[in-house]
């Protein structure tokens, strides 16, 4: 049975279920586990956990598996936030130029004051105001930046918190 898509060819979201929904909070606490680990903790075979983290993949619901960074202890000693408002129906093009700026790790459009939130990881002061001077304002499609330093982060990830770890 094929699966239904949506456009541009992803996979329909579909709700996942108690079981599916207990392995990717597991893969969100330790995208290391094995699949044995993953089978004993949900309950299920090994093979039937596989098949499942194989079709989660499939689906788009996993998208890949990371190392949690610290981003200062790794070199990049400034952090922030940057709003832009950009010109109307420009979002594509200017997506496009953002993905290749150095230090950008996260981009979203949003909706609000601002078109655009940044989440920027760069070596010092320095090389965030190169970043946003030079780099953000020769977007032409850029109307206006606003920059906001982070000064201390705690990015919360399933397990962070008492009482979240699964199978506890």
């Amino acid at each position: 049975m094929a699966r239904e898509q949506m456009a541009g060819g992803e996979p329909a979201a579909r709700p996942l279920d108690p079981i599916d929904a207990a392995i990717v909070r597991l893969l969100q606490e330790d995208g290391r586990a094995s699949i044995r680990s993953v089978a004993e903790r949900v309950h299920v075979s090994r093979a039937n956990a596989y098949a499942r983290i194989n079709r989660l993949i499939e689906d788009g619901v996993i998208r890949g598996f990371t190392a949690r960074v610290d981003h200062e202890r790794a070199g990049n000693g400034a952090s922030a936030y940057i709003t832009l408002k950009i010109v109307q129906n420009s979002w594509r093009t200017v997506r496009e130029k953002l993905v290749t700026l150095p230090g950008v790790v996260h981009i979203a459009l949003v909706s609000g004051d601002f078109d655009v939130l940044l989440l920027v990881h760069t070596v010092d002061n320095r090389s965030l105001r190169e970043l946003v001077l030079t780099r953000l304002q020769a977007i032409e499609e850029v109307l206006s930046s606003r920059t906001l330093l982070v000064f201390e982060e705690t990015d919360l990830v399933l397990g962070d918190r008492p009482g979240e770890r699964t199978g506890e």
